[in-house]
């Protein structure tokens, strides 16, 4: 080691480690490999981030040191391993982390496929998800904002399903569970009997329905009164809204798109899948937005691989450019130690007599 004499095993550690012994000089030392380290290390966070022990629970160590040996890890970015199999159904939904909103893509067995972080539910957030997966036959979505034109623009030819609950839950939402007019009632049961449509007579059947409580009630959402301030406003401003959210659905045909390719009709495997997220993040809260961001990463991941294959699946983020010793910055300094008259200190001149 010391002679650049070749090495010879010298028994082992207490540890079980291999020791090696210089015959020349007779030091001694073990290699060490520090990928097999950082693998082991890797392991031990995401088994303590996934969990919900605390750090000393986890590891049977100190917290500091725990922390102290993992916070490189934190610098990793989970990949998603790309397959590009092809989906017959795809379910899409989004979950609020923070400020952040995260699109996911799931397929109908339950297998994660791809993310999208975004600043809200957009037509560009939801482009980015979809570019990253093959079209499937079926999506099935809750019809937030911006995924129309998404799926338009990149899926043209999926069949789409709007989410049986969620289209309930919007109208609820206007109605209420409770509606005080009669009008109010009977299209809160209207919606509610989407649940009970299994073959294509019962659709025609809820169609019919639909349409005849137009007929009966459909007058009242084009009433208009005149408020305080002058101005116009639906006097059923809520039932009419309740209306369209059903009418719509009906009229482009995403409503009963199960009853000819058997898919499900609603999100709710993936519902459960972001309700295990927010789990995650009440075991370890109080963790800032970009470990809280991370952390639902490796949690999605780990979902479609063994925790022992995770190192294969990781990047390090790319480092921002710097500036060579030799490159003179362009423009006056931002930042330097100089004196600025601007910021008072200039030394005083006179006597202290004389203020």
């Amino acid at each position: 080691m010391i002679c650049a004499a070749r090495l010879v095993k010298n028994g082992k550690t207490a540890a079980g480690t291999q020791r090696w012994r210089c015959p020349g000089c007779g030091a001694s030392s073990v290699r060490e490999r520090r990928d097999v380290t950082e693998r082991e290390q890797l392991r031990r966070f995401l088994r303590w981030l996934t969990g919900k022990a605390s750090q000393i629970e986890a590891t049977g160590n100190t917290g500091r040191s725990f922390r102290r040996d993992t916070a490189w890890c934190w610098e990793l970015e989970p990949r998603m391993p790309v397959t590009g199999e092809v989906h017959e159904v795809v379910l899409v939904d989004g979950v609020w982390i923070g400020s952040w909103c995260l699109l996911i893509a799931q397929s109908d067995t339950g297998n994660v496929i791809a993310w999208q972080w975004a600043a809200r539910e957009s037509t560009a957030a939801w482009t980015a998800l979809f570019e990253q997966i093959p079209p499937p036959t079926v999506v099935v979505t809750d019809g937030g904002s911006g995924i129309r034109s998404a799926l338009a623009s990149c899926w043209p030819d999926t069949a789409i399903q709007r989410c049986i609950f969620h289209l309930q839950l919007n109208v609820t939402r206007e109605l209420t569970r409770n509606p005080r007019t009669r009008a109010g009632k009977d299209l809160r049961q209207v919606a509610l009997a989407l649940s009970t449509v299994t073959t294509i007579d019962d659709a025609i059947t809820w169609r019919l329905t639909l349409e005849a409580w137009w007929q009966a009630h459909g007058h009242l959402t084009r009433q208009r009164t005149m408020y305080p301030n002058g101005q116009w406003g639906f006097t059923h401003d809520r039932l009419r809204k309740a209306w369209a959210v059903l009418h719509r659905a009906a009229e482009t045909g995403h409503v009963f798109t199960n009853l000819q390719h058997e898919n499900p009709r609603t999100t709710s495997r993936l519902e459960g899948l972001n309700s295990q997220i927010r789990h995650l993040l009440r075991n370890h809260r109080g963790m800032p937005i970009e470990h809280r961001r991370r952390a639902v990463e490796w949690f999605l991941l780990l979902h479609e691989i063994p925790i022992d294959h995770a190192h294969r699946h990781t990047a390090k983020p790319t480092p921002a450019p710097t500036l060579n010793e030799t490159d003179e910055p362009i423009g006056p300094a931002l930042y330097d130690n100089g004196l600025d008259a601007n910021e008072g200190l200039w030394h005083r001149t006179g006597s202290l007599r004389n203020r």
